[in-house]
């Protein structure tokens, strides 16, 4: 790829998610998609990558002089916020029904909030001052974890239930 930049770059592995995920808010709001079906990929990826960034990355990116600490201690606090929203749509009962739309668009403005706001600054932040080895680094173990979470079924409302609880 261009600029150095490797096909496990955390930074470019992180907003191929964000995008995933923006992909997953269009099907779970049209009446012609499988809207319950692109929820439950969507929890799974919203908690697997959020587990994923809070174990492997964030922590990592904290220790390089440069980087926003408080930028990134936030994006915590923000996946927090979102994984509630999330659970508030988990539990409603019937797809497409008026709370479903309501608290969808609460998930959709949590979530789309966050992504702009750790692409403009925890991930600029990475690009700027950490280097291509460590972000090859970081990217090959928030990838490793990522699929460790989807393995063990991270998205299900039991476990969103538990992490929103506080673990």
């Amino acid at each position: 790829m261009a600029g150095g930049v490797t096909e496990q770059d955390v930074v470019e592995v992180i907003l191929e998610d964000h995008r995933t995920m923006e992909d997953l808010f269009r099907r779970m709001r049209s009446v012609e998609d499988d809207r319950a079906g692109a929820l439950e990929a969507f929890s799974s990826l919203l908690i697997a990558h959020g587990e994923a960034e809070e174990a492997e990355v964030y922590g990592a990116l904290k220790r390089f002089k440069d980087v926003d600490n408080e930028e990134v201690e936030h994006g915590e606090e923000e996946h927090a916020e979102g994984n509630k929203a999330l659970l508030a749509l988990l539990e409603v009962d019937e797809v497409g029904s008026e709370e479903w739309d309501e608290r969808l668009e609460d998930l959709v403005e949590a979530v789309s909030h966050h992504v702009d706001e750790e692409e403009r600054t925890i991930l600029n932040g990475a690009r700027e001052n950490v280097p291509d080895e460590r972000r090859a680094e970081l990217g090959g173990a928030f990838l490793r974890e990522r699929e460790q979470q989807l393995s063990s079924g991270c998205g299900s409302i039991e476990n969103v239930r538990r992490i929103v609880n506080g673990k």
